[in-house]
């Protein structure tokens, strides 16, 4: 008899095996490989990097331009786990030519990544030793789906107490509707809407770790004055030249989200040669940005912006893709709840009947490494992935 062993499960199938305890961990990492891809590799290190992944036991693909030096500059991507990389590293240290020494900082940093956490500015910490799940509370009369849709503060507080109850990590409230085609309502008309919501979901729970949705850095620093926790910006701080600026000043952590234009135009600035690619290099030079202004990787979510400038395709490699953006330093949150692609890839279904595609999104977004989702029905999600992640601790 001969049968496939799942990778959650191989660790538990060596050691019932009676192997020595302590090469349990060291023969499952053999069992792992770990696609990476690096941009940009001058050719002359791509055949070197080619050569001693061959020789460490793993492998490189590499274009056909690369052999024979044709082009300046390639893309790779390194087939292998954990040793073969460690043996490259080794290798490549010794090697300070060719722009070497730059993918043996990424290579690095890569190897020693640490577990993700957020802190927030009172000092509590959003640890994921399990998915945490945002729960969404719309103040706003045209979201596009009016299942989200909260009028008044007591309507507000019931939802917030609901989700609560049902496992919400995050409740995220937002003042306008950012669907596409929308237009922006004034900055005065999202502060009546988003200040009394904050400040009572504040003042009844007082526990409860709040993010506001907005890329107005004013109505940002009031939020967070009166009890906001995390700032959740569609524009990853493009929107507001003074974003920046309010995210240093109140220590507050940021939700950096891809879109390109404005709700209004976005559907026309689909055009892409790598949706995923070009996403996380996108997410994460803004991350660069706040780095260079004392704001590390515990301050800083990334979303990769599901239904904003992108058609049903993209976003469908984009989730099928996440792991580019949760094999680094910083969480990530996946936003796709009840959105546009759910109904296009299930027949057109409105809005009221995404739950299940939705679900199914937030079971992918588990097995990719996502450290949060934000979602619209937060008991059923929050049901599903503590079912799937007991699955694969088992």
């Amino acid at each position: 008899m001969l049968y496939t062993i799942c990778q959650d499960a191989l660790e538990r199938e060596i050691a019932q095996l009676g192997v020595y305890k302590p090469s349990i961990a060291i023969l499952a990492a053999k069992g792992r490989v770990t696609p990476l891809k690096v941009t940009g590799v001058r050719t002359p290190a791509a055949n070197i990097i080619k050569q001693e992944m061959l020789a460490a036991g793993g492998d490189c693909a590499t274009p056909g331009t690369a052999i024979t030096c044709a082009v300046p500059r390639v893309d790779i991507i390194l087939l292998g786990g954990r040793k073969q990389y460690a043996i490259l590293l080794y290798k490549l240290k010794q090697m300070p030519y060719f722009g070497i020494p730059d993918i043996v900082g990424e290579l690095e940093a890569y190897l020693g990544r640490q577990p993700k956490c957020t802190v927030l500015a009172d000092g509590r910490r959003l640890t994921y030793g399990q998915m945490a799940v945002m729960g969404i509370i719309n103040v706003t009369p045209d979201s596009f789906y009016a299942g989200s849709r909260r009028q008044g503060t007591d309507a507000v507080l019931a939802q917030a107490e609901k989700m609560l109850a049902g496992g919400a990590a995050v409740l995220d409230i937002g003042g306008e509707s950012t669907r596409p085609g929308s237009d922006p309502v004034t900055a005065e008309e999202e502060r009546s809407r988003v200040l009394p919501a904050v400040e009572a979901v504040k003042r009844h729970f007082p526990e409860a770790v709040v993010s506001v949705d907005t890329y107005r850095a004013a109505l940002a620093r009031e939020a967070m004055a009166c009890g906001g926790d995390i700032i959740n910006d569609i524009s990853a701080m493009q929107a507001d030249e003074g974003m920046l600026s309010a995210v240093v000043d109140t220590q507050a952590p940021v939700i950096l989200m891809h879109m390109r234009g404005v709700p209004k135009n976005m559907q026309s600035r689909c055009r892409y040669d790598n949706v995923v690619q070009e996403v996380a290099a996108y997410l994460l030079e803004r991350a660069r940005l706040l780095q260079e202004h004392g704001v590390g990787p515990d301050k800083v979510l990334l979303d990769p912006g599901i239904g904003f400038a992108k058609d049903k395709d993209q976003n469908l490699q984009l989730i099928q893709g996440l792991e580019a953006l949760t094999g680094t330093a910083y969480p990530v949150l996946m936003a796709a709840s009840r959105k546009t692609v759910v109904g296009q890839v299930l027949g057109g279904l409105p809005a009221e009947e995404r739950l299940e595609g939705t679900m199914a999104i937030s079971a992918a977004s588990v097995y990719a490494g996502a450290d949060m989702v934000r979602v619209h029905d937060v008991k059923e999600n929050v049901r599903l992935i503590r079912m799937l992640e007991a699955i694969r601790r088992a």
